[in-house]
């Protein structure tokens, strides 16, 4: 009798090994490794086998270029990060930390959809009674006598509900509550997640049905489950911001069928998330000027928003001076300190120094370090800068100001916002009604201060 070959699996991030393991070599975790038993390795091999199939090259010119459908979701944002709507047979992943409104999100979504003439959607929920569900369709007034609401948690009658009747889009809520009868670990483990995901989206594909998953995510930031799960479905989305804060951005990480270079931004309201608008003056206000507070223009997606930039330099009492962010890179702020430190010849080694990114903006454009500058100057030296000034600009490490991308589109803004001064590297190729400032250096910026 042949001798049983044991495979054992991380249960964090879905890598196989033929020994046990008390470390994962991938994530990281201890004591994650299981043994798999015979029919979770059949499992794994027929997904393997279906996701890497066999096939034959073809000339790229005989290739028929298809057309890419889309449907809207009736919601503006969600329309804008999916790359201008829905596509029939389509998996989307959304994850976001617990009460960020994923689910708020979907079930309008899923009524929002519904609402049109013979487009039957499903809303499966494994985690909240029908009951529970039907209280908050009833504050996002999404009721629907074409969305079907299923609480269950075994994908098998998941599937058989989808077949009986014809369904436009399925909601499933969420992916680490259900469990399939083929696999004997529990639900949320990643033998589960991966085998209902590739139920999923062979379902999707074979009868052209839009299928969005709801995924949790772990302390990281990251989806709950092996990355393969990232892999197989065709879009990605994460929800950002606090839940405390009334604004939530949707960002695009992977999309099939578009850029991932959009993000919706929506708020939170007593009738759920609803598509923000007046974007220009959520994440700045136009209060009183104090000391330490610099206001600039960033680029999400194709899109301009005015940020407030908040900084807070005090003399510090400990050996060492403290460096804290929020929303701003670390490494870079260090970096634009020691430049400071070298240029203007300030003591800053001896002060500690915060920077808050108000509105739980998180910036990853280097657009935003001019304005940094002036809001650590401004609070070094006391003295306040107008709130009708908007600062764009890179820092280089030999202390030049560069010019960044969408220069004019950012001015255009902030004329619109209207702001009345703009400092900047450069002067604009048109006249926005703004009065622009050059500022080539970083030296520069103490004639300001």
């Amino acid at each position: 009798m042949a001798k049983k070959k044991s495979i054992f699996e991380c249960q964090s991030c879905g890598l196989t090994s033929p020994k046990w393991l008390g470390k994962c070599t991938e994530c990281g975790s201890w004591d994650s490794f299981i043994e798999l038993s015979e029919d979770q390795q059949t499992v794994l091999k027929e997904i393997a086998q279906a996701v890497s199939s066999p096939s034959t090259a073809i000339p790229i010119t005989d290739i028929v270029e298809e057309t890419i459908t889309r449907f809207s979701t009736q919601d503006t944002e969600l329309d804008l990060v999916l790359g201008g709507g829905l596509v029939p047979g389509s998996l989307v992943l959304i994850g976001g930390s617990p009460g960020v409104g994923k689910s708020t999100l979907l079930l309008k979504i899923a009524a929002n959809i519904a609402s049109k003439k013979d487009s039957h959607t499903l809303y499966v929920t494994g985690e909240e009674s029908a009951s529970q569900i039907k209280i908050r369709a009833n504050r996002l007034n999404a009721n629907e006598k074409n969305l079907y609401l299923l609480p269950e948690i075994e994908l098998e009658k998941v599937l058989s509900e989808a077949r009986r009747r014809s369904y436009k889009t399925i909601v499933i809520d969420s992916i680490q509550t259900l469990y399939s009868q083929k696999v004997t670990s529990a639900p949320g483990s990643v033998s589960q997640v991966r085998e209902i995901t590739f139920e999923l989206m062979r379902y999707a594909k074979e009868n052209d049905v839009s299928i969005f998953i709801i995924g949790h995510i772990t302390k990281e930031g990251s989806i709950a489950g092996p990355r393969v799960l990232e892999h197989m479905v065709d879009v990605v989305l994460y929800f950002e911001g606090d839940a405390s804060n009334e604004v939530r951005m949707l960002r695009g990480i992977k999309n099939r069928f578009g850029a991932t270079n959009e993000v919706g931004i929506f708020e939170m309201s007593h009738q759920g998330l609803m598509s923000a608008k007046d974007l220009g003056s959520k994440f700045f206000s136009r209060g009183t000027s104090q000391p330490g507070s610099a206001l600039t223009v960033i680029m999400e997606g194709s899109r301009p928003l005015i940020i407030e930039v908040q900084a807070l330099v005090s003399e510090s009492s400990g050996s060492h001076a403290k460096r804290s962010t929020t929303g701003f890179d670390s490494n870079r702020l260090t970096m634009l300190l020691a430049l400071l430190e070298k240029k203007l010849e300030l003591p800053l080694n001896t002060y500690d120094v915060f920077i808050n990114i108000t509105g739980g903006i998180k910036i990853t454009e280097t657009s935003a370090d001019l304005a940094i500058i002036a809001a650590i100057l401004s609070s070094f030296r006391n003295r306040t800068i107008s709130k009708e000034t908007v600062f764009l600009g890179e820092i280089s490490l030999v202390g030049d100001v560069r010019e960044v991308f969408s220069t004019d589109i950012r001015l255009k803004e902030a004329s619109l916002q209207n702001f009345t001064k703009a400092i900047t590297p450069s002067k604009p190729t048109e006249n926005y009604g703004l009065k622009c400032f050059k500022i080539d250096e970083v030296v520069k910026i103490i004639d300001w201060m």
